[in-house]
């Protein structure tokens, strides 16, 4: 036994225009004489969340261009390397000149 549905009745779907119109109708009697102003608000809401997207991607594209600049950076620069000599330790003291140990003569008892 099967049963077949109408797929047009349980899909979800754009709403048609007799459906925007009953949207409209619903929307003009709940909130009537606010409606201008519930619009104002919408769009300066939808205008605020615009700006805020800009400013990230203001944001990512300037780190973009940071890390361009600096790995073209890298390129171009020469690259030094500071290598320890393996007698380091030897020309630290070579450096500060000999140590010397003096020992105070004990006192006799």
């Amino acid at each position: 036994m099967s049963i077949m549905f109408n797929q047009g009745t349980l899909a979800l779907g754009i709403p048609g225009g007799w459906e925007w119109i009953v949207v409209l109708a619903v929307a003009l009697l709940i909130f009537g004489k606010r409606l201008p102003e519930v619009g104002k608000s919408l769009g300066k809401g939808i205008v605020e969340f615009k700006k805020g997207l800009k400013g990230v991607e203001d944001e990512m594209s300037d780190v973009d261009r940071e890390i361009d600049e600096s790995v073209e950076r890298q390129k171009t620069e020469p690259k030094t390397i500071e290598a320890k000599s393996p007698d380091a330790e030897t020309d630290a003291v070579a450096e500060r000149g000999p140590e010397t140990v003096s020992e105070k003569p004990k006192a006799e008892a």
